[in-house]
């Protein structure tokens, strides 16, 4: 997309293909079953850490789907564009926001690392990456091992839900069940 067509609207937003993704991903996240069952920390680091791991178990589906790496690109820039949004919905300064945000893209960067380690190896290689990327309420849930099992099950099932879907169904946020 050329400046000019940005500046003046012209060309529809590429990203707007995804965005249905993009709220399904931050629906499946706030979904009640990861705070009440398995145990995920209802705060702030928590929602966000559970919109990471189901925003990087959709990225690397659609990573190892053909052609649909634009998508990936996509659905991370509508992650950036939340994320901002977020920062200074609370508050953040302008000068703090791009040092926040350039922390949560890395944030990011190392969890599709570690949930794509995850997802290849097993339950217990994918319970480990939940057990160092997701806040867990231990004191009220018990064992945090059990709670980081619970939304690593949640997770890899997920992600055989999403290599069930169609690739034209996933920009649009259907997933098979």
């Amino acid at each position: 997309m050329s400046f000019l067509s940005r500046l003046f609207g012209t060309e529809p937003d590429p990203r707007e293909a995804v965005r249905p993704l993009w709220h399904r991903v931050v629906e499946l996240a706030r979904a009640p079953y990861w705070y009440a069952e398995c145990g995920v920390e209802d705060t702030v680091e928590g929602r966000f850490d559970m919109v990471t791991a189901v925003l990087c178990v959709a990225l690397v589906r659609l990573e190892e789907a053909d052609g649909m790496h634009p998508q990936t690109a996509r659905l991370t820039e509508l992650f950036v564009e939340d994320m901002d949004g977020q920062l200074r919905e609370f508050g953040t300064n302008d000068v703090v926001v791009g040092k926040r945000m350039g922390k949560l893209m890395s944030t990011l960067g190392g969890r599709i690392g570690a949930y794509r380690k995850g997802l290849t190896g097993g339950p217990d290689a994918m319970t480990a990456a939940v057990g160092r990327n997701v806040s867990m309420a231990t004191q009220e849930q018990g064992d945090a091992g059990t709670g980081a099992a619970c939304v690593a099950n949640g997770l890899m099932e997920l992600k055989a839900r999403l290599d069930r879907t169609p690739d034209a169904d996933l920009s649009p946020g259907r997933l098979a069940e």
